[in-house]
Parts: C-alpha cells; sequence; structure tokens
C-alpha cells in the first residue's frame, strides 16, 4: 500500500528536510518499499505488523550504510529531499525469498517479519519486488493489544479512519519517521540503543483532537489512496518530546 504525508512539524535533528511543499514536489521522486511476509497459514497480527514496520524505519534510518559515504547514503537524501513516500507490499514463500537476496534489512517482531529496502525511484522498482501485491494486506489481531508500557513511545492511529493494514503501516512508518526528525541527539542514541522500542494504538475518540493540537508530530496524508487528502492519520508520541503524556 501506497503512502506518503504532505505536512511536517518543526524538527531539532539536523537531518530534518523540512522545504516548501513546492519545492518537495519539483524533487525527483522516490519511494521506500517495506514488505511484509504474510503466509496463507500463519499471518502476522496486525498490530505486531504494524510496530514491526515502524521499526524498519528507524532501523533503516539509522543503518551506517545510510549515511556518509554509505551505498544506500545517496538513495536515502535523494529520497528525504521529496515526498517521504512508502509502499508496503506483501510476499509469501518463494516471493519472500526473493526479496530477501536483495539490499536490505528483515526487522523482527513478536511474529511478523518486515523487510526495509534502500529508497528506489518512483518507477524503478526492482523486478523481484514490483510484481508484489499491494492489496491483500488485511490483518486482524487474535485480541485486543495490550496497554503500552509506561514510557513507551506511541504512534496513535486516527480512530475515525478505516485503513487497511498495508495502509497502516505505511502511515505508522511516517510516524515514527517525523518522531525521529523531531528528537535531539541525545535522545536519539537513548532510543536507538533501546532497540526502538514503540506501541501502535488507536486513539481513543475523545482524545484525539487533543493530539492533533499537542504540538506533537502529526502525519496528514496525501490522499492518494484510501482516505481523503489532508487526513491526519497518525500522532507520534515520544515521552522525549513537548506535549507528550498530555490528556
Amino acid at each position: 500500500m501506497s503512502s506518503q504525508h504532505t505536512t511536517q512539524p518543526p524538527a531539532v535533528g539536523a537531518d530534518s528536510p523540512f522545504r516548501p511543499a513546492s519545492a518537495r514536489d519539483e524533487a525527483p521522486q522516490f519511494v521506500l518499499p517495506l514488505v511484509v511476509r504474510i503466509e496463507k497459514a500463519e499471518p502476522p497480527a496486525r498490530t505486531d505488523a504494524l510496530e514491526t514496520a515502524a521499526r524498519a524505519v528507524l532501523v533503516l534510518l539509522t543503518d551506517e550504510r545510510a549515511h556518509g559515504e554509505g551505498e544506500w547514503a545517496r538513495a536515502v537524501r535523494d529520497w528525504q529531499d521529496a515526498r517521504i513516500r512508502k509502499v508496503v507490499r506483501r510476499a509469501r514463500g518463494a516471493e519472500w525469498r526473493k526479496a530477501e537476496t536483495l539490499p536490505g534489512i528483515t526487522v523482527h517482531g513478536d511474529v511478523s517479519q518486515v523487510r526495509v529496502f534502500p529508497p528506489v525511484p518512483l518507477d524503478g522498482w526492482p523486478k523481484e519486488l514490483v510484481k508484489l501485491q499491494v492489496s491483500g494486506t488485511d490483518l486482524d489481531d487474535p485480541a485486543p493489544p495490550a496497554a503500552p508500557a509506561p514510557g513507551t513511545p506511541v504512534l496513535w492511529l486516527n480512530p475515525g479512519l478505516d485503513m487497511s493494514a498495508g495502509k497502516a503501516m505505511a502511515q505508522a512508518g511516517h510516524g515514527a519517521q517525523l518522531a525521529w526528525w523531531a528528537l535531539g541527539g541525545a535522545e536519539r542514541r537513548a532510543w536507538r540503543e533501546a532497540g526502538f522500542p514503540l506501541a501502535v494504538r488507536t486513539a481513543p475518540e475523545e482524545r484525539w483532537a487533543a493530539l492533533t493540537e499537542s504540538g506533537l508530530p502529526v502525519v496528514r496524508d496525501a490522499g492518494f489512496t484510501e482516505i481523503a487528502p489532508g487526513s491526519c492519520t497518525v500522532v507520534a508520541e515520544h515521552p522525549a518530546l513537548p506535549g507528550a503524556g498530555r490528556p
């Protein structure tokens, strides 16, 4: 499921490319591919897949290959200089095994696996990935997810939107990325050293409006798939960010 966001909050991180919308639109467009493993017999739980996708984005952003003279650094810079597109596709069996042969990182959740790849041009997908399906990522949770542990960063989903699992995975990835950009160096190091703990939960309806007005990073979707343009999809609540913890 493809997704991108259109606006971003001010950030502390020096690598946060907050540019006018027109400049982003004029830049060459890249996309970050994510592939979730969905075997027929044992599909992953929805929330675990969303959380694993969000962590996969953070793992790629902090990989040494994505910085300096690293082999992925140019692609990551080109991607972040344009709109931050992400596309989630699904694979199983031989498709998954082929995907694992490409340069990338497989991130494991409790029951899910998501492989993230360095950004590619919007129309330049590797042949091993281009045929993978975008649809069909409708996943369920066997039981309602537990409340996040105190101090855990939470990516709050809009309770008023009905998103497929693939769409929600991309949105959770956006939220994690915005939270990362908004953090300072010490907070980033602490989060990374802890293994990027995070939770993805649907926000209580009575709290959603306050979350969107709290000053925390908000993902606003471009509206190309599933939902209306400008919809607020995720609020990223990291305990180190101003506005976190408000009722």
